[in-house]
């Protein structure tokens, strides 16, 4: 193996092992109290959940999803949904997931559905000290990144449930995340000057949206965040060598319209 590893990538997993260790040892302080209440009224809740979040979708039936009347709001919506080769709607978390990316109306009963059918309160991996431990498992996913188990983790359900992060009294908690990091990276390896120039500007899937001509130079997130949306999409897609049809899809658009768009992120990027 000597002549086929990479010293430097070798050195910096090493280093992020390390680190994925002391948090794996850390742990993350957890709500009991509240985690208590809410395992403990766990079925009112997810009655009220659906009341609540379904009186603008009108598809489930008790604690029921209802397949066919969610295709009846699709249509109502305009909204094109995957199907399986027997021609039923594809109703699979990957999809739900997919979609709302493109259509932001379907992000509320996307979240509901994971709080109802994934989300098991009681597995949720809380110590006696009040920490969440999980292992990480680093390096698991096709991706390279961590894939805890989604049950025992507190990022993995439903993101609501992280209301139940509390830090310990005289403590605090900052969750910090990259901004754009594989728009950053590829940025860098590429030495495109425009991609930089995107992503210095601190919102780089607009930028390219203006640099590509779709959107006036004064657009910002909250006068053209479809077409943001939209760009954002179709950058990721490229990066992660994703066919025109697959990005059709993910963004609402036609196979031929996809391709288009494919072709200017291939030449940004």
């Amino acid at each position: 193996m000597k002549n086929k590893i990479k010293i430097a990538h070798a050195i910096q997993r090493g280093r992020y092992m390390a680190a994925a260790a002391k948090i794996e040892h850390t742990g993350i302080p957890i709500d009991v109290e509240l985690l208590s209440k809410l395992r403990d009224q766990w079925n009112d809740i997810q009655t009220q959940l659906i009341e609540r979040i379904d009186a603008d979708f009108g598809v489930y039936e008790g604690t029921t999803f209802k397949s066919d009347r969610w295709a009846k709001w699709l249509i109502a919506n305009g909204i094109p949904w995957p199907r399986l080769s027997s021609g039923n709607l594809a109703m699979d978390d990957d999809t739900f997931r997919e979609m709302a990316r493109a259509y932001p109306k379907v992000s509320p009963i996307r979240e509901l559905r994971v709080s109802l059918s994934q989300m098991r309160l009681l597995d949720l991996a809380v110590g006696k000290d009040g920490r969440n431990r999980v292992m990480l498992s680093a390096f698991r996913a096709k991706t390279g990144r961590n894939q805890p188990s989604n049950s025992k983790f507190i990022f993995g359900p439903a993101v609501w449930l992280r209301n139940l992060i509390k830090p310990a009294s005289g403590k605090g908690l900052a969750y910090l995340d990259w901004s754009q990091q594989e728009f950053g990276i590829a940025a860098a390896l590429s030495r495109d000057e425009s991609m930089i120039d995107a992503y210095i500007s601190g919102d780089p899937y607009l930028a390219f949206a203006i640099q590509s001509g779709a959107v006036p130079e004064d657009a910002t997130k909250a006068t053209h965040g479809a077409v943001r949306e939209q760009f954002k999409a179709c950058v990721l897609a490229v990066q992660y060598g994703m066919g025109a049809e697959s990005l059709a899809l993910r963004i609402g658009q036609t196979v031929s319209l996809s391709s288009r768009f494919a072709a200017k992120a291939s030449g940004h990027i």
